[in-house]
């Protein structure tokens, strides 16, 4: 199921409900059929998903090379795209709301 987050101040963001799930824990909110992040919220929201995002990066580095080691037929080393790639629409989105001091909504 998709999830369209929606702001003023901002193009929508869709994304997979699973991703959206994730992303709005990470913020601090629950996944409901409607929500808000209030204009309120969106300083410590980015500052949560921006940390979520720098662990994240640090983790993938510690790995990095070890993804598949010692597995048979895996010349080449696919690493699933991480975190950063797939919230960043979304950080976008919170930030660009948060100078526009405007909230994001979803399930309208």
């Amino acid at each position: 199921m998709l999830i369209t987050f929606k702001c003023r101040a901002s193009p929508d963001v869709m994304m997979l409900e699973n991703l959206a799930q994730y992303l709005v824990g990470i913020v601090g909110k629950r996944l409901g059929q409607r929500g808000v992040i209030t204009h309120d919220e969106l300083g410590p929201a980015i500052e949560k998903l921006e940390a979520a995002i720098v662990s994240d990066k640090q983790e993938r580095a510690e790995h990095e090379g070890h993804f598949h080691e010692g597995e048979d037929g895996h010349d080449r080393h696919e690493i699933p795209p991480g975190l950063a790639q797939r919230a960043y629409p979304f950080l976008d989105m919170l930030r660009a709301a948060q100078k526009a001091n405007a909230d994001i909504v979803w399930g309208l």
